[in-house]
């Protein structure tokens, strides 16, 4: 049965239709196993993810949308190869593989389907929303930065927040922004206590609570890694 609405099909088909760019769709999955292994767990939503990411591939048409599926216990060095540790999970990336920050774990479902189909628009238009102020204080990091945005599919706030993330991580490969699915991965959820969503968790040491606008992140950001964070615009003529 389709994941994806007809109608819905020819939204994503139209938005597609505008761009020019391309962008790759990296899915990492597991097969169901009958072979119980002690501390592991069949992966709830596989299945689903793949079929999800690809009929939305189908959906854009032209080949603007090429997705690869990795199993997790076949092909183990391409989750090391991307930095991928737990399935299902999708690493949206240029045709040429250079970006890699832009990661969901867990099924996009839900308002999250937005955030996938608009951070694919994103990467393959090589363009992202943020203010030029935005843009130049990002390109100045030089230290790893680690954004991990918990969420649920009926949350509707937190598609703001990953789409912010994933911005962030589309300006510089130093940064790294995950999607996580609160209720696919309660371990996570607990390790980082998350009790409401979205909870954004900056370099293991820094929490945010809710959708915060991108001035704020950015000054979290910065302020992790040592960086101060550049003067609000009219702050020169005490206009801030």
């Amino acid at each position: 049965m389709p994941m994806i609405g007809e109608r819905d099909r020819q939204a994503i088909r139209s938005m597609f239709e505008k761009l020019d760019g391309r962008v790759v769709a990296l899915v990492f999955s597991e097969q169901p196993s009958r072979l119980v292994v002690p501390g592991e767990r069949n992966c709830m939503y596989c299945r689903e993810t793949v079929q999800l990411v690809q009929e939305l591939a189908e959906a854009a048409g032209d080949g603007k949308v090429q997705v690869e599926v990795y199993d997790r216990r076949a092909q183990p060095e391409m989750l090391e190869a991307y930095g991928v540790d737990r399935v299902p999970a999708i690493v949206v990336t240029d045709p040429d593989r250079r970006l890699r920050g832009v990661r969901y774990f867990g099924i996009p479902a839900g308002y999250e389907f937005t955030t996938l189909v608009e951070s694919m628009m994103d990467v393959a238009s090589g363009q992202t929303r943020l203010s030029e102020r935005t843009r130049k204080a990002l390109a100045s990091l030089r230290t790893p930065v680690h954004l991990k945005v918990f969420v649920t599919p009926t949350c509707p706030y937190c598609p703001k927040a990953v789409r912010l993330a994933h911005q962030f991580a589309m300006e510089n490969p130093q940064i790294t922004a995950d999607m996580i699915e609160a209720t696919e991965f309660p371990e996570l959820a607990q390790q980082y206590g998350v009790r409401g969503v979205p909870r954004t968790v900056i370099n293991e040491t820094e929490f945010i609570e809710g959708a915060v606008p991108e001035n704020y992140l950015l000054q979290v950001v910065l302020t992790t890694v040592g960086l101060e964070p550049p003067a609000e615009e009219g702050a020169e003529d005490g206009q801030a």
